[in-house]
């Protein structure tokens, strides 16, 4: 069975190995010199001189490697958790968060977010007529075309865009902070990448495409319900002839009497 490598150390991490084998050696060598110098200094010069040599050389020999074996265990034990949780929120096939990780991710920061008005977008991304694909090539072929469908979305997005796959093939994307302009212009570059997509199953040239629905919010929403506006502007696209790309915006709800009130 093959390992994953541990990865190398970063200088940081030399450092901290460093800092925890040398400062926990030298607590454990104040101890020693403490409790020997305690318990040797009504004795005669040698014994103390003995006992106090002893208190500074085990501590050497046995903390020293001590420190440094637990230090990079609990290194490995980061790492190992590290790679759990990776693949717990990805999507195995394409790399992408999850549905459950996904949707976690929206909706954190939808509520983070609630007070401060934050807008952004949601945009609901599915290929067309995908089933096809199987039917004629194999699902093997039809994971290589999600794959490379994945691969496109993601090089469409900004910085800190989020992509998950929802289940099949159908993702979504979250666009914090978007207009309007923002999110039209996402959404197109992902219908376009996607569109540019080299895919040739044994050999033969396919063309890909994808439907895209998006729903653009200025106020506090709920993740359901932007993911419900946004589907609808997904099938909307497809009853349209597909391989387009579909924009509506929710605006803010109008503030009510008493929080005028209240705010005034």
């Amino acid at each position: 069975m093959m390992t994953t490598p541990t990865p190398a150390m970063s200088m940081r991490g030399r450092l901290k190995l460093v800092s925890w084998t040398f400062f926990g050696t030298l607590g454990c060598l104040a101890v020693s010199l403490t409790f020997n110098w305690l318990a040797f200094r009504h004795q005669p010069p040698d014994a103390l001189r003995l006992g106090l040599l002893s208190a500074t050389v085990l501590p050497i020999v046995l903390a020293g490697p001590l420190f440094f074996y637990l230090t990079m265990k609990l290194r490995e034990l980061s790492i190992a958790n590290h790679r759990l949780n990776d693949l717990a929120s990805s999507d195995s096939l394409t790399g992408c968060l999850n549905r459950r990780a996904f949707t976690s991710l929206v909706e954190r920061q939808l509520e983070a977010g609630e007070g401060e008005m934050p807008g952004g977008a949601l945009i609901v991304v599915d290929a067309d007529r995908f089933k096809a694909i199987n039917d004629r090539y194999g699902h093997d072929k039809g994971d290589e075309a999600l794959r490379l469908i994945a691969q496109a979305i993601r090089s469409a997005l900004r910085k800190d865009d989020a992509v998950g796959r929802l289940g099949g093939e159908e993702f979504g994307v979250y666009l914090p902070h978007a207009g309007r302009a923002d999110a039209a212009e996402v959404a197109e570059r992902i219908r376009a990448s996607v569109a540019d997509a080299r895919f040739a199953p044994s050999g033969r040239p396919h063309d890909l495409s994808v439907s895209v629905g998006c729903v653009v919010f200025d106020g506090p929403k709920g993740f359901r319900e932007l993911f419900t506006l946004a589907d609808e502007r997904l099938y909307a696209a497809k009853r349209q002839g597909r391989n387009r790309v579909e924009l509506a915006t929710v605006p803010a709800l109008a503030p009510s009497i008493s929080d005028m009130l209240a705010t005034g």
